[in-house]
């Protein structure tokens, strides 16, 4: 292969058999379970990154279900995400993320910057609870549960929540364990169809754990939950800052 062929063809690693195709991206019946929660104000801080800044004292823990996604397959994911403001705009920023798929663990990472480590989500129904759980390794890190569609929410009300601007921090390494991209990305869900949402009464624990260490921002008081399914593309991303010049 010639050089010039090589930067034509690359887009993912490995070059000969990328771990992903090329996107968009596109989700069907995406399920969420997404528990919003009071927590400590001072370690929000210490966790988003300037120029975003923290609006107020929340977090939300989500649960998602991925049956079917374009390149990406059939997987489980649950992560940690903290309501931002960006220039006086609202947004939320990716705190973590843990999956169980390699196509959609490195596609995220390498491509918009998801903080996505290898872990076990799962979100079922069981019975009458909806049950969200996060185990890495064997160690149970995250637990969340609702009430199973107790009360109908708008439909569009919760899609026009799922158009707010999303923030990553996207960290990539050079070959002397400098940064050598270390930026500041943004990104929007796209042609969002909400096909139901609810919520119900809610619980979340989260358990301490030296590589998920998810419960640093400890749990003060559960405010609310939604669940709902969606169809919707991940829209690729755009850097709003780099942290190197």
């Amino acid at each position: 292969m010639q050089a010039h062929q090589v930067a034509k063809s690359a887009f993912s690693m490995p070059l000969s058999s990328p771990a992903y195709p090329r996107g968009p991206y596109r989700f069907i019946n995406r399920e969420f379970l997404i528990i919003t929660y009071r927590t400590d104000p001072a370690l929000l801080r210490e966790l988003v990154p300037e120029p975003l800044q923290p609006a107020g004292d929340t977090a939300k823990f989500e649960f998602i279900r991925m049956p079917d996604s374009t390149g990406f397959g059939d997987y489980t994911e649950s992560g940690q995400v903290v309501p931002v403001t960006y220039k006086g705009k609202p947004g939320t920023y990716q705190v973590a993320m843990f999956l169980d798929d390699e196509a959609p663990l490195a596609g995220g990472r390498e491509i918009w910057g998801f903080p996505k480590k290898l872990a076990k989500p799962r979100l079922i129904v069981e019975s009458d609870t909806l049950l969200g759980t996060l185990d890495y390794g064997s160690v149970r890190v995250a637990t969340g549960t609702m009430g199973y569609k107790h009360q109908a929410l708008d439909s569009e009300q919760v899609r026009k929540s799922l158009l707010a601007a999303n923030y990553l921090l996207k960290i990539i390494p050079d070959v002397d364990c400098t940064p050598r991209i270390c930026e500041l990305v943004t990104y929007n869900l796209e042609d969002v169809v909400v096909k139901g949402a609810w919520s119900g009464p809610a619980a979340l624990e989260l358990h301490a754990h030296a590589l998920a260490p998810v419960a640093r921002l400890p749990v003060l008081e559960v405010l609310s939950s939604v669940h709902l399914v969606s169809d919707l593309t991940l829209g690729l991303g755009k850097v709003v800052h780099d942290y190197l010049k």
